[in-house]
């Protein structure tokens, strides 16, 4: 059973191993109060220490994580990281947001053929649903 309910989320992401520096940008896979899924290209080790950077908003939002697990899917490797820092849960909760923007901007294109920029999207996204998103 899971201890937080997750989110479905397609935002890039970057992810820094910070014993390295090295930065990928990886898609998000979904995202809870907890921490979040994504897929990587190479293994990560249980208790490696990791940055998350989220570039799709200003200001760009970076979190601190660590691999809680790591397992082998098709060519690539699913991590799961959890937030380190009390202030990332509120950060958290702006992500959630994002990402609920971003799959209504999808939906509004395919649903009602509109092309909307994020910006668009996130006014009519909060006019419409802001109330009702969970505390």
């Amino acid at each position: 059973m899971r201890n937080f309910i997750r989110h479905p989320a397609d935002i890039p992401i970057k992810i820094i191993k910070n014993e390295s520096g090295d930065c990928y940008r990886q898609p998000l896979q979904d995202i809870s109060i907890g921490g979040l899924r994504c897929r990587f290209n190479e293994p990560l080790a249980i208790g490696d220490e990791i940055k998350i950077i989220i570039d799709l908003v200003e200001p760009i939002l970076e979190i601190s994580g660590r691999v809680i697990w790591c397992r082998a899917v098709d060519a690539a490797y699913e991590l799961g990281i959890e937030y380190r820092g009390e202030e990332d849960v509120y950060r958290l909760r702006m992500v959630e947001q994002i990402c609920h923007i971003e799959h209504y901007r999808k939906e509004t294109q395919i649903r009602e053929g509109r092309n909307i920029s994020s910006e668009q999207a996130a006014r009519e996204w909060i006019v419409k649903f802001a109330g009702g998103f969970p505390k």
